[in-house]
């Protein structure tokens, strides 16, 4: 486990930087699978020692580096809405696509084995940002609307994650803004029990 350190001062921040740089350049030359901490450090120019006050593992270092640029790309889309609605939707929808074909600029080569590493968090994710626009008395007004509404919430999350990521393997043979103009009718209509 990383020791804490204070994430505030400069040092600490200059060298959790080097490392994410010496990351994201190994992950454009290597497939992730054969990155080791020693590749990393060695590239940052410390020792294992340091890369372990600040990770845990290079795991956490690619979990920490996609949900950054995850949450930048989804904080972009949804700002300035205020409740869930379709626009809503076709923004977090537009900004999966956008992460998935980011994707493929974080890491160049084929990187088959970062797929599993982050696929749960980001459902999660965005189960949480559409749960997070839900008005709470709606949530509590039966007995049963909590778990339709967390139901809902997760088919919707996975569904449109899977099809944002199902575009982008099969090579975006459309534009993003395309793809979920026509998938957008079938996400809406699972949402419904989310819109009320």
């Amino acid at each position: 486990m990383p020791i804490k350190k204070n994430e505030a001062d400069p040092r600490v921040i200059r060298t959790r930087r080097l490392l994410q740089d010496a990351f994201a350049s190994l992950i454009q030359e290597k497939d992730f699978e054969s990155i080791t901490v020693r590749d990393i450090a060695e590239r940052a120019t410390v020792n294992r020692a340091t890369f372990y006050a600040h990770f845990v593992d290079k795991f956490e270092m690619l979990e920490d580096r996609l949900m950054e640029s995850f949450m930048t790309i989804i904080n972009r889309r949804i700002s300035g809405h205020e409740v869930l609605n379709e626009e809503t939707i076709q923004s977090i929808f537009l900004g999966l696509c956008e992460f998935h074909e980011g994707l493929n600029t974080i890491c160049k080569r084929r990187n088959t084995s970062l797929v599993p590493v982050f696929e749960i968090q980001i459902k999660e994710k965005i189960q949480t940002i559409l749960l997070s626009f839900i008005d709470k008395d709606k949530m509590l007004s039966t007995p049963n609307s909590q778990f339709l509404i967390n139901t809902a919430s997760i088919m919707l999350s996975w569904g449109i994650y899977g099809a944002a990521y199902v575009w982008n393997k099969e090579g975006r043979l459309i534009s993003a803004e395309s793809f979920v103009k026509q998938s957008l009718p079938l996400v809406m209509n699972g949402a419904k029990e989310l819109l009320g």
